[in-house]
């Protein structure tokens, strides 16, 4: 997953990058191709080498991770709004379990960070987005909004509608506004439905605009190396609503969450891949967001549940996340310093997670 407030608050969504230049999602399928050998168990030297010649983790890292403790990292990224985080633990429990915590909307609507939150019905439907909104100031800041200069993603095809199609002297306004938010999210997720990734379109609030379907191709772009083990997962994050293999299921959920100095609306699609019981993959989950309204232009979260450990009385498995987004913001002088403080953060906010989720699944 990517660190949304999933697991905990989130402050910053992280990409990652390659160290030596290995591409990092390709380099955390290296290790899932690694690790499903025959014999794989806790102590696994094929993991080892990975977590040490790819990741860079040091022998005590390594350790640290086998012992249950949660390792994480924040790797190096091609351009300043990338950002990239890498981090594993070993959880003593079954790989299900993880799945089903994964899932728990529940749990997240409990998270002090999450507003709001709504699962969408399979097909969606209107009454599915009730509390999707816009806060005051967000509404505020639409009056004046215009292709290149607004404070909300957006298309400019969008923008130029909203202006056109609201009375914005009335006072319900903010309904308007809302009702007009709620209409267009609908139909944009029925068009990726349909359509995959060419419909998340193009965002123009800014002056360069951001081509989105680009820009996702170009964060999974690090996996041309994938192993054998993957490919038809990875396939489908880029072809879908094609090629959906038998043993992936979708859910598609909204969140209003505020993880920065104003709440964000986002719309996220969990993928989600199931193994066979006797596979050394027991899952794979990825979370793609297909829109935000604030922060983040694009962002994909993989989790890998890696089956190990001897002891069959007490099921094992590594828990590996990699985490990357293109944010607005991290450029120039100012951006620098921003980049830091938020990649601090993330950083020890992906150790937080790491823990509370060993916790939850190892019953502490």
């Amino acid at each position: 997953m990517t660190y949304t407030p999933r697991v905990g608050g989130r402050v910053t969504i992280l990409r990652l990058s390659m160290i030596r230049r290995v591409p990092l999602i390709a380099a955390t399928l290296a290790f899932i191709l690694a690790t499903a050998l025959p014999g794989a168990s806790q102590a696994n030297p094929a993991l080892e080498r990975f977590l040490r010649e790819n990741i860079g983790l040091t022998a005590d890292q390594v350790s640290t991770i086998r012992s249950g403790q949660p390792v994480t990292k924040a790797l190096p990224s091609r351009e300043a709004a990338e950002v990239f985080l890498f981090g594993a633990v070993f959880i003593h429990a079954a790989p299900e379990s993880y799945v089903k915590f994964a899932h728990d909307f529940d749990r997240l609507r409990r998270l002090p960070n999450y507003l709001a939150l709504g699962v969408f019905s399979n097909p969606p439907q209107m009454s599915d987005l009730k509390g999707f909104s816009f806060e005051r100031d967000d509404i505020e800041s639409l009056k004046n909004c215009k292709p290149g200069d607004c404070l909300i993603q957006m298309p400019t095809s969008s923008i130029e509608e909203l202006q056109r199609s609201l009375d914005w002297s009335a006072p319900d306004v903010s309904e308007q506004v809302n009702q007009h938010l709620q209409k267009t999210a609908l139909d944009r997720l029925l068009a990726y439905q349909r359509d995959g990734n060419e419909a998340l379109g193009v965002y123009n609030d800014k002056r360069d605009s951001t081509v989105v379907p680009k820009q996702f191709a170009y964060m999974l772009s690090y996996s041309k190396a994938l192993p054998e083990q993957l490919p038809e997962f990875y396939n489908y994050l880029l072809a879908y609503p094609k090629a959906k293999p038998a043993n992936v299921d979708d859910t598609f959920y909204w969140a209003r969450v505020k993880f920065g100095l104003k709440p964000t609306l986002r719309v996220v699609q969990t993928v989600t891949m199931r193994g066979d019981p006797a596979d050394s993959v027991a899952c794979a989950i990825a979370e793609k967001q297909l829109y935000s309204s604030h922060y983040f232009e694009t962002a994909l979260d993989l989790s890998f549940c890696i089956r190990g450990g001897d002891d069959a009385k007490q099921p094992g498995f590594y828990l590996i996340m990699a985490m990357g987004s293109e944010q607005a913001g991290l450029t120039g002088v100012k951006g620098s310093i921003v980049r830091k403080a938020a990649v601090g953060r993330s950083v020890s906010n992906l150790q937080n997670a790491l823990t509370t989720i060993r916790n939850t699944l190892e019953g502490r």
